[in-house]
């Protein structure tokens, strides 16, 4: 972990801020609701994802403290690729192997920034998806860490990047955060450390609902062409290969494959 993703100074992270910053504004009309609901403190961040450049909205758009590291990518070796060497450099990935020693020792580094007061942020789908209003199944992975290390659950809406175009709005909506309260099983709470598999469920089901609700009222927009589509596209990994259809409004993409 240490060779895959360096601590890095708080300067670069400073530059990597100001970049985003002046890119998603400079390119986009960019629009943070819901600041306020953020946690003081630790705590995750779960938010929907449709594409490459949505991380980007939220290191602009979240404050300057707590620190925001990015859980991921799914990446053997961060030093290739332009993307995971950026990333990298700015020191805002918890990347991971596709092994189980690789999720062991993210999830320890995990531990050890949350410990710190730092604020984790996961794209809880998995994977990027098509549709404004479309919320696919998520992942456990968001529920089981807030519940194991006792921090809030944030659900966080991305939308407006499904098709980048200049100017074109884009909304970052912050919802209430979910409280990470291990269940009572005969007269006792749980171990954090073993979070059981109903709690994490429960948890999940509810962060999903949130963000289902976040989405719900944002159009989708047309198909962009020339630069706008382009840059939609530079870095999109499709499981399927390509873009699939938008599935109806509401839907949740239940039959699309997972990265995982």
């Amino acid at each position: 972990m240490d060779r895959q993703a360096p601590a890095r100074s708080s300067w670069r992270y400073a530059v990597a801020r100001s970049f985003a910053w002046l890119f998603t504004r400079g390119y986009s009309s960019c629009r943070v609701e819901g600041v306020e609901n953020l946690p003081i403190g630790p705590s995750i961040l779960c938010f929907s994802h449709q594409n490459w450049i949505d991380p980007l909205y939220l290191l602009a758009g979240l404050p300057e403290r707590p620190r925001a590291y990015f859980f991921g990518p799914r990446q053997d070796d961060m030093t290739r690729g332009l993307r995971n060497r950026l990333m990298r450099w700015a020191g805002v990935a918890i990347p991971f192997a596709p092994d189980r020693r690789g999720l062991v020792a993210a999830t320890r580094r995990v531990e050890e920034l949350l410990a710190g007061g730092q604020r984790l942020v996961i794209a809880g789908e998995g994977r990027i998806h098509a549709g404004e209003a479309v919320v696919m199944p998520l992942l456990d992975g968001p529920a089981f860490m807030a519940l194991r290390f006792g921090v809030p659950l944030v659900p966080v809406a991305i939308n407006g990047t499904s098709w980048l175009a200049f100017r074109r709005r884009v909304r970052v909506r912050i919802g209430r955060p979910i409280r990470a309260t291990p269940p009572v099983v005969a007269g006792l709470p749980t171990s954090p450390a073993h979070p059981m598999a109903e709690a994490i469920a429960a948890m999940t089901s509810q962060v999903r609902q949130a963000l289902v609700d976040l989405v719900a009222d944002f159009p989708d927009p047309a198909p962009s062409r020339w630069t706008g589509g382009r840059l939609t596209e530079l870095f999109n990994d499709w499981p399927e290969g390509s873009r699939p259809p938008t599935p109806p409004r509401g839907g949740c993409a239940e039959n699309l494959p997972s990265r995982e």
